[in-house]
C-alpha cells in the first residue's frame, strides 16, 4: 500500500510540475516546435483546456491555471483519502 501511495504522490508533483513549466513557458518566447515544449503542451493542454471553457480570461490574464491547481490538489486528496 505504501509503494502504491509514494507512485500517486510522484505521479501527481511530476503533473503539478509540468503544469508549471507549462505557465512559466507562456510567459517567455519559445519554440512551439522543440520536442519537450510540445510535449509539455500535449501532455497538459486537454487538462488545462476544461478550464479555459468554463473560465473565461480576465483581460490578459488567464486564470484557469490556478484553477487547475486547485482541482489537482482536491483530486489528490480525494485520491489519498481513499487509498488509506
Amino acid at each position: 500500500m505504501y509503494n502504491l501511495i509514494s507512485f500517486l504522490n510522484v505521479a501527481f508533483w511530476v503533473y503539478e510540475m509540468m503544469l508549471l513549466a507549462r505557465i512559466l513557458l507562456s510567459w517567455f518566447p519559445h519554440n512551439p516546435y522543440n520536442p519537450v515544449v510540445r510535449f509539455l503542451y500535449e501532455t497538459t493542454d486537454p487538462y488545462l483546456n476544461i478550464f479555459r471553457r468554463v473560465i473565461p480570461p480576465l483581460g490578459m490574464v488567464d486564470i484557469s491555471p490556478i484553477v487547475a491547481f486547485l482541482v489537482l490538489r482536491m483530486i489528490q486528496n480525494l485520491i489519498f483519502s481513499l487509498v488509506r
